[in-house]
């Protein structure tokens, strides 16, 4: 097996074409170093020098193994120091898992700061829903989550990123959507209503039926994701109550009104991360990760 003594010999003499020379380089006499290269040379089977009456030469095979040992020397350099900036959470990997709806709200603003924090750190991202993320720091999957409470996991540390209201959003044409005031529950209660799974999107659907009585008959479609949702407002298909910060889609044919009942944090959205995390990178960015991302002005 190559050694890191025998691959700084043989390029400290491919270098210098001079055995004598070489030696020098080395701080050791020539005969150790002579007698190192043939032992290599035999271990490998094939000649790497051609011995000349004023020096060296290399043969083909020779200036291969040259260049290989370059870069086998040049990994061993910088391999305690690689070790030395992970260790202090400098450079590593952070995995992300993030809800689709925060794709769009905190997303870049939680990415933008942990360039900051950690200009050398990579960010891998994985949309999941909560139930998933919460899965993926069980097992390893993730190192921190964009999601939503509550987070009934133990070891699980959480800080609150960003908090809004509901809104309501109505097709462009609708009666509402040139209005000023803010829509109440009350008059929801003659709308078509596009409504969240409550399997698949149970958070969103436990909200609205906290504030806001919906009849079965009232209900048109029901979805998992905000986007479908609005997608299906935009289309005609009824009226929806959606987190504020989706007006940042710019759906078309989508007007969003406030809603009189929603507190202003009704929608929570939390990053989370185990305690016992030992990634020294999500550390570093942690105290970034703690503090609340800007919700934006409130709606006129």
């Amino acid at each position: 097996m190559l050694t890191l003594d025998q691959a700084r010999a043989f390029v400290a003499v491919a270098e210098e074409l001079h055995f004598g020379r070489a030696a020098a380089r080395l701080h050791m006499t020539q005969p150790p170093l002579s007698r190192q290269i043939q032992k290599l040379e035999k271990t490998l089977g094939v000649t790497l020098l051609l011995r000349e009456p004023r020096g060296v030469s290399l043969t083909a095979a020779g200036k291969a193994f040259r260049d290989e040992c370059h870069q086998l020397l040049e990994l061993a350099d910088r391999a305690p120091r690689r070790a030395q900036l992970i260790a202090s959470g400098q450079v590593g990997l952070i995995r992300l898992g993030y809800t689709a709806a925060s794709g769009f709200s905190v997303l870049g603003a939680v990415l933008a700061r942990i360039k900051e924090a950690v200009p050398g750190v990579a960010v891998e991202l994985h949309e999941m829903v909560t139930s998933h993320q919460l899965e993926g720091l069980r097992n390893g999957a993730i190192d921190v989550g964009l999601a939503r409470p509550p987070f009934d996991l133990e070891d699980v540390d959480s800080a609150p990123l960003l908090t809004e209201p509901l809104v309501v959003a109505v097709p462009a044409g609708h009666r509402f959507a040139g209005r000023g005031a803010p829509v109440s529950a009350e008059e929801l209660r003659h709308e078509s209503m596009i409504m969240y799974s409550p399997d698949q999107a149970e958070y969103f659907s436990e909200l609205v039926a906290g504030l806001v009585e919906v009849r079965a008959d009232q209900v048109t479609h029901t979805a998992a994701q905000i986007l479908t949702l609005v997608a299906l407002v935009g289309s005609g298909h009824g009226t929806a109550l959606v987190p504020r910060s989706t007006q940042y889609l710019g759906m078309p044919g989508v007007r969003m009104l406030p809603l009189l009942e929603s507190p202003p944090d009704a929608v929570q959205l939390h990053a989370v991360w185990l305690s016992t995390s030992t990634n020294p990178a999500l550390h570093r960015a942690l105290p970034m990760l703690r503090e609340p991302v800007d919700a934006g002005p409130p709606m006129q």
